[in-house]
């Protein structure tokens, strides 16, 4: 009980050194929120600027549980590799064998169970390609506002005025 609780700390405190205490290979520059880990976190590869919150890194197929009986040793086990500057949106689960390639956007609560190429935004269960990175950069620039920098009151009264608040 007090390793569970050691570690839940540990996790929270410190979560990229909690992944690479536990196995997994962490670039870096990446951040790590409530991310969950399999029971084999050394199969698990995150590259370079990589950011995830609440995301499930799933390595092993559960579902051998129906064989167990007539083939009690049976396990489906693969690493996952995430390349450099990738974003993981919000509850998101990658299954065992999958590579996501370099500068990829998975839309939130997707389920990435295949491969993902460089440059794209993928989304949806199963997650798939929905457009190009450079599609999705021009829409975001078009989109965006640059507050990123202001005070929490600045940010605040531009968007009120923006937004005729």
């Amino acid at each position: 009980m007090l390793k569970r609780f050691i570690h839940l700390v540990f996790k929270t405190l410190s979560p990229i050194r909690y992944a690479r205490f536990i196995g997994v290979r962490v670039g870096d520059g990446c951040r790590l929120i409530n991310v969950k880990y399999s029971s084999e976190p050394y199969l698990i590869s995150i590259g370079n600027h990589v950011s995830a919150t609440s995301t499930r890194f799933e390595t092993h197929d559960g579902g051998v549980w129906v064989f167990r009986t007539t083939n009690p040793g049976v396990d489906v086990v693969k690493p996952i590799k995430i390349g450099d500057n990738v974003f993981i949106g919000f509850g998101c689960i990658i299954l065992p064998g999958v590579t996501v390639g370099d500068n990829v956007v998975i839309g939130a609560h997707s389920v990435v169970s295949k491969d993902i190429p460089p440059n794209c935004v993928v989304a949806g269960v199963p997650a798939r390609v929905i457009k190009d990175l450079q599609s999705y950069k021009n829409k975001i620039l078009f989109d965006s506002h640059d507050t990123k920098y202001m005070s929490k009151n600045e940010k605040r009264a531009y968007y009120c005025n923006e937004f005729s608040i």
